[in-house]
């Protein structure tokens, strides 16, 4: 564009194509279904990794930030996810790569909260960073979430998956 028309219009026309590249990429973001090696506080990619898992207990990574050209993803993918496991009682997400959060994000996180409480399933946060938990301080979602918001996924695994343990000795 720059060779035909002009230098201004070649500038013009890779900054749209950019901020159209980076809207692209990150409106559907990587997560991953993860799981605990066994043995070690680490989690990760069930699809990639021999992992342990609990069929009442789902943990779901986000590895983006979190706003308006991907919250919609997040909420579909939650909405699959739990269609799909009909034993579910807990989903953690996991947010160690969350870095932030804007109010389109915060209303699909309390649309999804909602929800989730609806179909029985308790949704519950890890890793939230501290600039991200500063911001959701700010608004009603921990207020109203259903759930706790765990310093770690391995905190999360050993109060979540050490309740369905006691549940399944106690029926």
């Amino acid at each position: 564009l720059t060779l035909v028309h002009s230098v201004e219009a070649g500038i013009m026309a890779g900054v749209g194509l950019s901020i159209g590249l980076f809207l692209y990429r990150t409106s559907r973001p990587h997560s991953a279904v993860v799981g605990r090696v066994p043995g070690t506080e680490h989690f990760r990619n069930v699809l990639r990794h021999d992992v342990e898992l609990c069929p009442k207990v789902t943990f779901l990574r986000v590895d983006e930030s979190l706003y308006f050209a991907n919250a919609r993803f997040l909420e579909e993918r939650v909405m699959d996810l739990v269609a799909g496991e009909p034993a579910l009682k807990h989903l953690v997400l996991v947010c160690p790569a969350v870095n932030l959060i804007d109010a389109s994000a915060l209303e699909s996180l309390e649309a999804i909260n909602e929800r989730l409480r609806n179909a029985g399933v308790i949704l519950h946060l890890s890793e939230v960073k501290g600039p991200v938990m500063d911001r959701l301080r700010n608004t009603d979602l921990l207020a109203n979430l259903s759930g706790e918001v765990f310093l770690s996924t391995y905190e999360a695994w050993q109060r979540l998956i050490g309740q369905s343990v006691a549940q399944r000795i106690n029926v």
